[in-house]
């Protein structure tokens, strides 16, 4: 059974930082793109930033230069370094993972694996 785990989300101050992790189970994970999408209320799933198999990275430009994606294929999980957050980058953040797909095209929420989400807030 594949799992995804999220952690590290919760309330920040703007200019503030979090770091979120995904712990996968299940799956193969080196053989995976693994990525990061938020939905914000109201707003369709949108991608955050991804990293592929060989460890290519891709980023949304709203993130570039603040947000940083890795991943530890011996850990099974990837990370999301968040600096610098704004109140627009309020939403929930899901880990997900897909084979054979390059990270710089984004996926739709019926394909691959995802994980139930974690919650950032950021908020004076």
């Amino acid at each position: 059974q594949v799992q995804l785990v999220e952690s590290g989300g919760g309330l920040v101050q703007p200019g503030g930082s979090l770091r979120l992790s995904c712990a996968a189970s299940g799956i193969i994970f080196r053989r995976y793109t693994m990525g990061w999408y938020r939905q914000a209320p109201g707003k369709q799933r949108e991608l955050v930033a991804a990293t592929g198999s060989g460890g290519n990275t891709n980023y949304a430009d709203s993130t570039k230069g603040r947000f940083s994606i890795s991943r530890d294929n011996a850990g099974n999980t990837v990370y999301l370094q968040m600096n610098n957050l704004q109140p627009e980058d309020t939403a929930v953040y899901y880990c997900t993972a897909k084979i054979g797909h390059s990270a710089n095209r984004p996926w739709s929420t019926g394909e691959g694996y995802w994980g139930q989400g974690t919650q950032v807030t950021v908020s004076s």
